[in-house]
């Protein structure tokens, strides 16, 4: 096995793992977005004026 494969499997292993990542994370957002019973963002439209940030 040669330096380059090794540099290509890795590269594209790293990309694979970030793109499945994302779309995990999209799914998340997704999800939690059309939940009625979420806590709303501080900053959203329809959230609260006042009180702590939700994550913390």
């Amino acid at each position: 096995m040669d330096l380059t494969f090794l540099l290509v499997t890795l590269a594209l292993g790293t990309m694979l793992a970030v793109v499945l990542f994302a779309l995990l994370s999209k799914k998340n957002v997704e999800d939690r977005r059309n939940d009625p019973d979420s806590k709303r963002s501080t900053l959203a439209k329809d959230g609260p004026s006042h009180g702590a940030p939700q994550d913390v």
